[in-house]
């Protein structure tokens, strides 16, 4: 036989599984004793004989296949597992830094970025980028700046929103400038129909319909030429409101819009309300036969006051006799803000025996209103200068001839005193017969409009 002979196993390469050259046939006869040990103890069908003949088959098969190999290629021990397990990778976290900070009063956008940590060269700099497309002073109390700072505290971008539709971002473009980008969101208009049944107040009966306080605070106010909110609202008595909303690509409401219609049932009193532009950028309210909703003055001239006395004849409580008393008093905590009634212009403001600090205003059409008991007046409400409707000219106290804070409001008509509450107010606006023709128009796609919005519509009983 030859030396090449495949057969031949050198004793030598393999001295150390055994000695004397018999280390294969040792191993093999090791394995089939083992596999006929485990087939006895458990075989595959539950059975010693079947556990018996798969493992002595098993076994006689790796001696065939040691005889026919040129030699037992015997591979190291495999590896520990343990050893070998790699620990879970912790996820990637973000190493930039992000920040959203609130404008306050007194804040500037460098003041802002400088207390964020942002370097005073690096502010600089994303602040003369910005001013390419928007003015730093324009920022409002209470709006967001957007930081994203990177590990080594630099900044990376700055972003704020002007407006819900304008968004703008200002990126580092490199080492040591910034670029600016400006996007303009498109949003949907929508409008949105609640009606509900007033138990206890309009206020509460409009939140129950999920109704947003900016739009109730609107219908608020478009009535109040006409409705006195805190005595003529009754138990049962129901509303109806139809305004807008704007969403974004996403179906997300931005915000809410104007009130585009309203009715009131005030017991069994209808009074609807429609918006309608009569002019370009004039835009105002109108009943049914299109009479303007504004008046030339407001029944009630302070916010969150009770009326504490009324228009006529009373015992003073003071002077302790019956006398006429020419106003009507809104009780209120001192400070509490006073507006002018309508529009005009500041005709006697000062001390005026028992009515004071006291400040009268001079109206269109021969009315005049006056204020009596303030605290203190507003700054630059003075003899002469005019004032808007709405505006804030003083505040209430208790000076003069009174038992507590409260504000005293007359309306004159001419020189008489007049009910407040009582007088009828003429129109604000009148329509001409060719813009009233438009308003019907518009009156009649509003009422389609909301004839079908109250079909979808169910009144949340909670």
């Amino acid at each position: 036989m030859s030396d090449h002979d495949p057969r031949i196993v050198r004793p030598e390469s393999y001295s150390y599984i055994g000695r004397e050259g018999h280390g294969a046939l040792h191993i093999a006869l090791s394995v089939l004793v083992l596999g006929l040990s485990i087939g006895i103890i458990a075989g595959p069908s539950g059975s010693p004989q079947a556990g018996l003949n798969t493992s002595a088959g098993t076994a006689l098969a790796a001696i065939e296949e040691t005889h026919i190999q040129t030699a037992p290629v015997l591979e190291p021990p495999p590896e520990q597992i343990l050893a070998s397990i790699h620990p879970r990778a912790a996820p990637e976290q973000d190493p930039d830094k992000k920040q959203n900070l609130k404008v306050r009063r007194g804040d500037t956008l460098m003041s802002i970025m400088l207390s964020a940590g942002v370097g005073r060269y690096e502010a600089n700099n994303a602040v003369s980028a910005l001013r390419t497309v928007y003015n730093p002073k324009d920022l409002r109390v209470g709006q967001k700046i957007h930081l994203t700072m990177s590990k080594d505290d630099g900044l990376k971008e700055m972003r704020l929103d002007p407006s819900v539709i304008r968004q703008i971002t200002v990126r580092r473009d490199n080492a040591t400038s910034f670029r600016v980008f400006e996007t303009q969101r498109s949003l949907t208009r929508r409008v949105n129909f609640a009606q509900g049944v007033i138990k206890s107040s309009l206020y509460k009966a409009a939140v129950k319909q999920d109704v947003p306080l900016s739009v109730l605070g609107e219908l608020i106010r478009v009535y109040s030429w006409d409705v006195d909110f805190q005595r003529e609202i009754q138990s049962g008595d129901r509303f109806e409101v139809a305004y807008e909303r704007f969403v974004d690509d996403e179906g997300d409401v931005v915000r809410h819009g104007e009130v585009i219609y309203a009715r009131l049932n005030l017991s069994g009193d209808q009074k609807a309300l429609y918006r309608f532009e009569s002019r370009p950028g004039k835009i105002n309210y109108f009943d049914e036969k299109g009479r303007s909703a504004k008046r030339p003055l407001l029944r009630t001239p302070i916010d969150g006051a009770r009326l504490s006395s009324r228009f006529g004849k009373r015992r003073h409580p003071v002077l302790g006799y019956t006398k006429m008393h020419r106003g009507v008093d809104f009780a209120a905590a001192t400070g509490t803000p006073i507006f002018a009634a309508g529009d005009g212009v500041i005709s006697y403001r000062g001390r005026k025996g028992g009515y004071g600090k006291y400040v009268r205003i001079r109206h269109a059409g021969g009315y005049n209103t006056a204020y009596a008991h303030m605290s203190r007046f507003r700054k630059g409400v003075t003899l002469g200068s005019r004032v808007r409707q709405g505006q804030v000219i003083g505040y209430v106290g208790t000076t003069g001839r009174s038992t507590g804070p409260h504000l005293h409001y007359e309306i004159l008509a001419g020189s008489r005193q007049v009910n407040p509450l009582t007088v009828k107010m003429p129109s604000g606006i009148k329509l001409s017969k060719k813009i009233f023709s438009k308003f019907q128009a518009k009156r009649a796609n509003i009422d389609a409009l909301v004839a079908g919005l109250q079909k979808e519509t169910v009144i949340t009983q909670r």
